[in-house]
């Protein structure tokens, strides 16, 4: 999908786009398009090639008769300098005239007009060479993380009702068409399997290694990778809609939305080079004009401006967030405003949801407790079979148990449900009475000390026979991540709708110490702002439909890619593992991103001040100058990419 992966580049690529001027920074210049084909075989590399010959051919003739130099000199500058010079004629004319090519205009043609020819090519020449390489090393990156996240299809086989498979447009898919997926094969559009086995492989969306199991009835999101079996999918969501369009967006946007460090070296870019050009022509004029050393001072300023060259500040910075965001969606984890990595960074506090967030958000039978004679099994059949109609989670849980104990479930008769307690029902002509306290309480059914935590009781002919004691556990990763927010120094809090017993539990479990349960989702948000006053800037993570005000409200908002629709849309982060290990790798991924583009910054002003410091004192040359520019600029792009070979959870 080539022109697909072009367009997604770009877009990507103009979100770091500046007012430096550089090539590698200004995509609307039709000449100056990059190739991120072969290298050798691009139009810039030719260029650079044949100047160079012309260049080598001057200098060895020099030795010989220095008539032939000149010529040689002039025709090596102006095919390694046209678009250059082109460039900087209009941007003058557009208005932008402190760009890179303007930099180098004058510098060079200054170097000619003091008859320094061999270095005003030489430093066109260095300029170009270190330029090309600079924009393959940023271009490479921007297409490997595009690559990485654009899993959009470019076709589905539809299956029609004659059961003819067809090649179609993925954008041509209508929800409710059928698609067929063999093994090896992308899913391409999110759907309901109607027909097949196979096991998934999520990792492209989750990052999570271990397959899963898909099987009729359900659901499946695009750009998961079908592993064995063929599977028929009813498309339940076009190809715009799809996860894989999703996840493209949210890092298109993220790139789009700079940080403040960005916006700050972007200004710093506009008011810093008029300045160092001001400086250059008072470097040039004023010691002249006292000592008449004008060649001297003159050859000072021309150093001095190719040096102030504003572009591996202006490239490096959204380069090293850009990579942030496309290593955090090779994890599972997405950012929909690259403010929000910046955000993450002076966090001081993280409060979590519970279900769904800390736990599993299934609830299981964690035991059976048996009464007057009755055995555990005949507890959970009995239990089973009044609730087997029912839609209940807890009574889903307890089928379900039953069902993996391979129980008779038996038909029941005269069902009569009340929501919110329980049910009763005639089975084996036995009455049956399945509920909470509250509901054996109604039918003055004595249950004792028997209550505790989530319990389903179970009285049959009136008398109490035993309850299912029924928990939602923890996520086998969540001891670990909160010691890792506890590590980073981040004050954890839980904040949840449930019952105070089973907030505690979970919470003692997952070695949280601040619990603050029954809490309407109002109450979350004053909770939310308490800890806020109290501790400083709140990442809230959640999932549930009642979290989306806070989500919207917390300095960070966070959400379990397993949750509803509404708290994903209201969430700043999505993390599509549900991990909780996720979070504390997105506050250190976001940490690690800001600290290299400040590393760039600190590291090219400090290099930059060094040459002009040098320049300034005469120890600097043209060469010296040109190299350090862009060496420079290489330095920071290579600094920035090597967040995309971290450590996954590290």
């Amino acid at each position: 999908m080539p022109n697909r992966n072009k367009n997604a580049e770009e877009a990507v690529s103009c979100a770091a786009e500046e007012t430096c001027g550089c090539s590698c920074c200004q995509h609307e210049d039709a000449d100056r398009q990059i190739d991120t084909g072969v290298w050798y075989k691009s139009s810039e590399f030719y260029e650079i090639f044949i100047g160079a010959v012309f260049f080598i051919a001057a200098q060895m003739l020099s030795f010989y008769s220095a008539a032939y130099q000149l010529p040689l000199l002039i025709i090596s500058y102006l095919i390694l300098g046209k678009d250059i010079l082109l460039s900087a004629g209009r941007n003058i004319l557009n208005g932008r005239v402190f760009d890179e090519n303007f930099l180098m205009s004058i510098a060079t043609i200054g170097a000619f007009a003091i008859e320094e020819y061999p270095e005003a090519v030489g430093v066109m020449l260095f300029f170009r060479v270190g330029e090309f390489f600079e924009e393959r090393a940023a271009n490479k990156s921007r297409k490997q993380i595009i690559d990485a996240v654009d899993m959009r299809p470019e076709t589905v086989m539809l299956v029609d009702e004659n059961n003819e498979v067809t090649t179609v447009a993925a954008d041509q898919a209508a929800v409710g068409d059928i698609i067929m997926v063999r093994p090896g094969d992308r899913i391409p559009l999110d759907g309901t399997v109607i027909e097949g086995v196979s096991q998934i492989d999520a990792s492209p969306l989750t990052g999570e290694s271990v397959p899963v199991m898909a099987a009729e009835g359900g659901t499946v999101l695009s750009g998961c990778i079908n592993k064995t079996g063929v599977l028929k999918i009813r498309v339940e969501k076009v190809l715009a809609e799809s996860m894989v369009s999703k996840i493209l967006a949210a890092v298109q946007s993220a790139a789009a939305n700079k940080p403040r460090i960005q916006r700050f070296i972007s200004r710093f870019a506009r008011v810093y080079t008029p300045i160092v050009v001001v400086i250059a022509v008072l470097i040039a004029v004023i010691p002249s004009l006292m000592t008449g050393q004008w060649h001297d001072y003159i050859y000072i300023a021309l150093t001095f401006l190719v040096i102030s060259c504003p572009c591996a500040l202006v490239l490096s910075v959204p380069l090293a967030f850009f990579s942030g965001i496309g290593t955090a969606s090779r994890q599972g984890i997405l950012f929909k405003d690259g403010a929000a990595i910046e955000a993450l960074t002076q966090i001081k506090a993280a409060a979590l949801d519970k279900t769904g967030t800390i736990t599993q958000g299934i609830f299981a039978v964690q035991e059976i407790k048996a009464g007057n004679n009755f055995t555990e099994d005949e507890i959970l059949q009995f239990c089973a079979s009044a609730e087997n109609a029912s839609s209940h989670p807890l009574a889903v849980s307890i089928v379900r148990q039953a069902k993996e104990k391979m129980l008779d479930i038996k038909p029941a008769a005269d069902i009569e449900e009340v929501s919110g307690k329980g049910v009763k029902a005639y089975i084996d002509n036995k009455k049956i009475v399945c509920g909470n306290a509250a509901f054996m309480q109604d039918h003055n059914i004595q249950i004792g000390d028997a209550a505790e935590k989530t319990a389903v009781y179970l009285a049959v002919d009136g008398q109490y026979a035993g309850c299912i004691v029924l928990g939602d556990k923890i996520k086998e990763d969540a001891v670990g991540a909160i010691a890792k927010l506890k590590q980073q120094g981040i004050s954890v809090a839980m904040l949840t709708g449930d019952s105070a017993e089973g907030a505690a539990s979970a919470a003692r479990e997952a070695g949280i110490d601040i619990i603050h349960a029954r809490l309407l989702p109002q109450e979350k948000l004053d909770i939310l702002q308490k800890i806020r006053s109290e501790k400083g800037k709140v990442l809230f993570v959640g999932d549930g439909i009642n979290d989306a005000p806070v989500l919207a409200n917390a300095d960070v908002g966070a959400a379990m890619g397993s949750g509803a629709d509404a708290a994903i849309e209201a969430a700043d982060v999505v993390f599509m593992t549900s991990r909780v290990d996720a979070i504390p790798y997105a506050l250190k991924l976001a940490k690690t991103t800001r600290a290299i583009a400040v590393q760039n910054v600190i590291f090219a002003l400090a290099v930059k001040l060094i040459i002009m410091i040098c320049g300034l004192l005469g120890y600097a040359s043209l060469w010296s100058a040109v190299f350090a520019d862009t060496g420079v600029a290489i330095i920071c792009v290579l600094n920035a990419v090597r967040i995309l070979y971290s450590d996954r959870f590290a």
